[in-house]
């Protein structure tokens, strides 16, 4: 769980020690547009942005009972945060498991990536797929029971 938080909280301290340098310095115009844009950072990378993850196990159950993918993510990747802001609100009907919260998630990536934690991994109908297309994980979503 503290794993997820590493780059955020990093983020977070690392702005507000740059706008503290600026106020110091006499702009704290400056200084506060550099802290939000670490504060947007943060939490762009942070777990808050992406939907509720659930165990591998649970997610695999799931899926296998609404067809639905399951995504195998972590915080701080930018190409699952590309992934979840680009599918918008569908993302909220894909299983979601942070591999770092996880230890059999980050256990099934590493199976189905040659021994590698690559994320995002979709698992479709049982089969892996490593960093797809935003378009094609919609493509591949079933209708809402």
């Amino acid at each position: 769980m503290m794993r997820a938080w590493i780059l955020p909280v990093l983020l977070v301290l690392v702005g507000s020690a740059v706008a503290a340098g600026l106020i110091f310095s006499g702009n704290p115009g400056a200084a506060t547009a550099l802290l939000l844009m670490f504060v947007l950072l943060a939490g762009m990378n942070s777990p808050l942005i992406f939907p509720r993850s659930i165990g591998a196990l649970e997610a695999q159950r799931r899926s296998a009972v609404d067809g639905r993918p399951v995504i195998f993510w972590r915080p701080g990747c930018k190409y699952c945060l590309r992934l979840r802001l680009r599918l918008g609100r569908s993302a909220r009907q894909l299983h979601w498991v942070d591999i770092w919260r996880d230890p059999a998630g980050a256990a099934a990536v590493r199976a189905a990536n040659d021994g590698n934690e690559t994320v995002p991994t979709v698992i479709v109908a049982g089969r892996p797929h490593t960093n797809p297309g935003p378009e094609w994980v919609r493509e591949h979503l079933s209708p809402s029971p």
